[in-house]
């Protein structure tokens, strides 16, 4: 990291997307530091005022103060650029160039799987938790709980990989130190002390103006292979951070609950609308995720999704979550190729003999 990486993301008028535009553009901070006028508004196509906003060098100040303030408070920032940033987080098209964290930074490149849901949740949902996460824990090495430190699930995801011996991420929509809620802040302290993290895309100088949870729920999907809700109401946060999962092509599941139940109307209705895997133990988790264990859980390794295939075959097989067939168009509208270089992978599937061609140019995912 360096005090480039800083100073382009307190730059301002330069947001999350504008400069993750930069950056792949450019290459790093660096790069983008030393362009000249031209090469920033012709090559990378930024506005006049932004382009002389970099090339005077507005956001060094703030970054020089930034850091002093990380030093003060033992907050370590890490640039996407760097080999210590979390490696699934740096694949989704919103990604923060900068992360602040508290912690062990190699419990951001572990097994890390999401655990969201409700704030009211209720004694049955925190028992469910609970569960799930000792027996996650007890047959995946290298686990990594994520979550959001709130109340309710997310807080019973921390405390139960906590007493697990599972590391644990929470990730908090306020500048760091502070906490919050601050009810959680010995928890927080827990989490740094047993080798997790806790991490905020928030810099010192960010208005608090509490419009940072929705903004906040992609970090936790996008760190994580896949997302689990257990309790969810028909509306709340843990659906928002289900729906970026999803646009992120991770592993959506969820818990049923009671059909009576208002704290399971959100996750029934992702199970029932195919946008959540059902799921009720480890074993499910590990199946939907394709994670192979082996007889061994010490040779634990990633199970590939596909065999011979290209990474785009292996994108495009991705889209296919359910058995139910999907035609071209909303093939073409998942993953916003054109239609000749999709008819072409989708061939290259069906000689795979990974897909099956249905009437009416429909395709429909084999599962032998």
């Amino acid at each position: 990291m360096t005090i480039e990486d800083l100073a382009l993301q307190l730059t301002p008028r330069l947001g999350v997307k504008g400069i993750v535009h930069l950056l792949e553009v450019f290459g790093d901070a660096r790069a983008i530091f030393a362009a000249s006028r031209e090469e920033l508004i012709g090559r990378a196509e930024l506005s006049p005022t932004v382009a002389d906003a970099l090339l005077h060098r507005s956001g060094f100040a703030a970054a020089e103060r930034e850091l002093r303030y990380c030093h003060k408070h033992q907050i370590e920032p890490i640039a996407s650029t760097d080999a210590a940033y979390p490696q699934l987080l740096r694949e989704i098209p919103d990604y923060p160039h900068i992360i602040y964290i508290q912690g062990d930074p190699a419990a951001l490149n572990g097994r890390l799987l999401s655990v969201v849901g409700t704030r009211s949740a209720s004694s049955y949902g925190e028992e469910q938790c609970t569960r799930l996460i000792r027996e996650l824990g007890e047959r995946i090495p290298q686990l990594v709980v994520v979550s959001g430190l709130a109340y309710g699930i997310d807080g019973a995801a921390h405390r139960a990989a906590l007493s697990y011996g599972v590391r644990t991420v929470a990730v908090v929509a306020n500048t760091l130190p502070n906490i919050t809620p601050a009810l959680h802040s010995r928890m927080a302290r827990e989490i740094v002390d047993k080798g997790g993290v806790v991490m905020s895309e928030l810099h010192s100088e960010a208005k608090q103006k509490g419009v940072f949870y929705l903004a906040r729920n992609r970090l936790i999907a996008g760190l994580s292979a896949g997302t689990i809700l257990i309790e969810s109401p028909a509306s709340g946060g843990s659906l928002n951070t289900a729906a970026h999962a999803d646009s992120y092509h991770r592993t959506v599941m969820a818990m049923p609950g009671r059909p009576t139940d208002r704290q399971a109307q959100g996750t029934n209705h992702l199970i029932r609308t195919h946008k959540a895997q059902l799921i009720s133990s480890a074993a499910d988790v590990i199946e939907e995720l394709q994670w192979d264990l082996g007889s061994d859980p010490a040779l634990f390794e990633e199970k590939p999704a596909t065999e011979q295939l290209t990474r785009d075959e292996a994108g495009l097989l991705c889209c296919f979550r359910t058995s139910d067939p999907l035609s071209l168009e909303e093939l073409r509208d998942l993953t916003g190729l054109d239609m000749g270089n999709l008819t072409a992978l989708l061939v290259g599937l069906e000689l795979a003999g990974k897909l099956k061609l249905l009437p009416g140019n429909r395709y429909m995912k084999r599962c032998d």
